[in-house]
């Protein structure tokens, strides 16, 4: 895409609005679910302003420098990559954190599973909780987590070494460094600490479905954080026959999980003398979440 042509081609410069539209028409026409809402994030990225300096501002004229980096990331967006790599963060829950080619992108879904763990924990909010997070990624639901509850303390693992650095980097960003550890392994396989919290979101897309993917996924996530084995359930089998080592009676378990996987998995832990004290729905009413707590139901 060539803004800058665009504006050759017309009498008077091309404004804020007049990109956006152009842009949306670009991606739309190559498949991009939201273009309009992806033509203003890269028009802010290319331009430096706020949603709101955008919205006062929409008849202002786009600078050759701006066209030039907005004709960039269109082209990028175009291609399929995703608008948070393509600016190198993502906004999740109430944070901004860097993105990094080497680990998932975080999605709104996954912030069904930080709901879901502050509820089990509203009336120990300023408790020394400690959390221990499975497949950390970028350290979305540890930062998370460690944001909302000031005396917790979090252990976040994966076994990817650009993971580590990448949660690291975020854990800094936010300011939450000195509240947690970053550690390499398998799973919990190096760790005899006890956890009042254990979170994982681990891979769980089935083997033969990742070729079917949105190209956003398929292309640009890691395969180590999307592959679930045959059946998706694989890295639960893994994290869940190892967990009661590492946890106490009242240790709440809490597992992101596949939209038609709730079942499954509630099945695993059930295997392993846990209770499912519940499972939670994402935005999209799909069952997102399972959490557990080993023995019989409380009341």
């Amino acid at each position: 895409m060539n803004l800058g042509a665009t504006k050759a081609a017309t009498s008077d410069p091309l404004t804020r609005a007049q990109a956006i539209a152009t842009v949306a028409d670009y991606l739309g026409a190559r498949g991009v679910e939201d273009p309009q809402e992806d033509a203003r994030a890269l028009l802010r990225a290319a331009t430096g302003l706020t949603r709101l300096e955008l919205a006062m501002t929409p008849r202002a004229p786009l600078s050759d420098e701006e066209a030039r980096a907005l004709s960039r990331y269109a082209a990028r967006r175009a291609a399929r990559e995703p608008v948070s790599r393509i600016l190198g963060e993502r906004g999740f829950w109430t944070l901004d954190l860097a993105v990094a080619p080497s680990v998932l992108d975080p999605r709104p879904d996954t912030e069904t599973l930080v709901e879901t763990v502050l509820r089990f924990v509203a009336d120990r909010r300023d408790a020394p909780l400690t959390i221990l997070d499975l497949g950390a990624g970028s350290g979305a639901i540890a930062c998370a987590l460690l944001s909302e509850l000031p005396a917790a303390r979090a252990v976040a693992v994966d076994l990817s070494q650009d993971a580590c650095a990448a949660t690291a980097t975020n854990l800094a960003r936010c300011g939450l460094s000195d509240r947690a550890a970053v550690v390499r392994g398998r799973w919990a396989e190096a760790l005899q600490a006890r956890f009042d919290l254990i979170v994982s979101n681990p891979p769980y897309v089935r083997t033969e479905d990742i070729a079917g993917l949105d190209p956003e996924v398929r292309l640009h996530d890691p395969a180590l954080a999307l592959d679930g084995g045959a059946d998706g359930l694989e890295r639960y089998r893994e994290i869940i026959g190892d967990l009661p080592r590492l946890i106490d009676e009242d240790t709440v378990v809490v597992f992101e999980v596949g939209f038609d996987q709730a079942g499954g998995v509630s099945a695993l832990l059930e295997a392993h003398g846990f209770n499912i004290e519940r499972v939670a729905r994402d935005v999209g009413g799909h069952e997102r979440v399972v959490a557990a707590r080993l023995g019989p139901p409380r009341p």
